[in-house]
Formats: C-alpha cells, structure tokens, sequence
C-alpha cells in the first residue's frame, strides 16, 4: 500500500509541477478541474498492488476531501457571483441617490459658489430659485436664473422665502417687538 501512496504523491506532484510550468491559459490546466481526482483515482485502481488492495477508509476520506472540496469551489462562486451582484446594486442605489438629491431641490432657494470668470482664483455666489433640474455625463444639474450648475456648486439650500442669514431676521424680528 505504500507503494501505491508513493506513486500517487509522485503523480500528484509531477501533475502540479507541470501546470505551473505550463503557459497555456486553457481550462484543462486549471488545478481546480474536478476530473484530476477521478483521474488520479484512477491511477491509483489500476495500479495497485493485488496482494495488497487499498483500504475502503482511504478511498472513503479521498472521497470526503473530493466533495468537500467540490462543495467550497461552488460556494467561492456563489460568493463571486453575489459580489458582483451587490456591487452594481451600490451603483444603482448611488445613482438613484443622486436624481432624487438633484429633483428634490426644485422650487428652492439654493446658493452657489461658482468660479470667477474674469479671476479664477476667486469664487462668486450666486442666489436663485431651481426651476429645472437635469442631468448630464452621470452628473445633476440645477437652473438657476436660466443658467445650469453642477450640484457640487452648492453651498446653501432653503425653502422659499427664507432668508439665508437667519441672525439678520431674529435681530428684525427683536426690533419689531419692541415697538
């Protein structure tokens, strides 16, 4: 019987050796082809030694490992194939965050930081009500006073007819009381 494990390690090892030396990107190359075990069984039936047979619980283990083996590779895949799966669901659901985001200011009041033309090096602010909101090369835009920003520019948003300096209002509000 040793004589036969002997043979089937050797097997074993000439078998990994010459995958890892061989170029070819074939699936027959693959180490994890489920017919290299039923091959190297095989071997190892016709092989053995008569006098000798192998031992029903060697071939009950090598067939335990076989389909324990089996049983890991379909749930790597499953597990791929869910990965993929929740990682363009996360894209659908950034996407979809984005179009509500960009829709629901439509009918505020928003301010934008927006560069200088004339100095770039300085930013001018922009106060207006959305009254459009669109989309273009994956990004939300909003109209602002007939012209289109990118939601990035954005830097305050309210609910019409709210002031965006609320200490000037409660200051207004403190005056108007006192009279």
């Amino acid at each position: 019987m040793s004589v036969i494990g002997s043979e089937i390690t050797t097997m074993q090892n000439q078998t990994a050796y010459n995958q890892t030396n061989n170029k070819d990107t074939d699936k027959t190359s693959d180490t994890s082809d489920p017919n290299m075990f039923l091959t190297l069984m095989l071997q190892q039936l016709q092989n053995q030694d008569p006098t000798q047979p192998t031992d029903n619980t060697e071939w009950l283990a090598q067939l335990a490992q076989y389909s324990s083996l089996e049983q890991m590779t379909q749930v790597n895949s499953n597990l791929q194939d869910c990965m993929t799966y929740m990682a363009a669901m996360y894209s659908d659901m950034a996407t979809n965050a984005e179009i509500t985001q960009t829709l629901s200011m439509i009918g505020k009041d928003v301010t934008l930081s927006i560069p200088d033309p004339e100095n770039e090096e300085e930013t001018i602010e922009i106060t207006g009500t959305v009254t459009e909101a669109s989309f273009e090369d994956g990004s939300g835009k909003i109209k602002v006073n007939g012209e289109y920003y990118s939601i990035a520019n954005i830097i305050s948003i309210r609910e019409p007819g709210e002031s965006d300096n609320t200490t000037a209002d409660t200051t207004v509000e403190a005056e108007k009381s006192k009279v």
